[in-house]
């Protein structure tokens, strides 16, 4: 049975609230879990000291019999050095334009490289007209 350290959501609508617990990772994010192992709650200010609850004891307990948490609670638990930060993905195809848009971009680039040189080749043959 493989275990995850994940959110548990509730709440109402528009006002989350999380537990954070250890669950068999074929269950539901809110159904069965194993063990409540802490809570977090977005719609406080991030200074204070209930945003984020945890029973540091039982994560290091379930981390050291394999449990895997999720990338959201790996950042949180990060923050207080229970476990190292996730590495960000590379980036991929989707954040960049489209073909015609990199084309157009690009032309635009060497355009304004080509404005920029042709004054600079320009600027020494005046120089020299006003010192003869």
């Amino acid at each position: 049975m493989s275990t995850k350290i994940r959110l548990s959501r509730g709440g109402t609508k528009k006002r989350p609230y999380y537990r954070i617990v250890v669950a068999d990772s074929r269950s539901p994010r809110d159904g069965r879990y194993i063990e409540r192992v802490g809570t977090y709650n977005p719609m406080v200010p991030k200074d204070h000291p209930e945003r984020l609850v945890i029973k540091e004891d039982r994560i290091k307990y379930w981390l050291g019999v394999g449990g895997q948490p999720t990338d959201r609670v790996a950042r949180m638990l990060s923050k207080l050095g229970l476990v190292d930060a996730p590495a960000i993905p590379k980036q991929t195809k989707k954040d960049k334009p489209k073909a015609k848009a990199q084309e157009r971009l690009k032309e635009a680039e060497e355009a304004a490289k080509a404005a920029a040189e042709a004054p600079a080749e320009e600027a020494p043959a005046e120089e020299e007209k006003a010192e003869a």
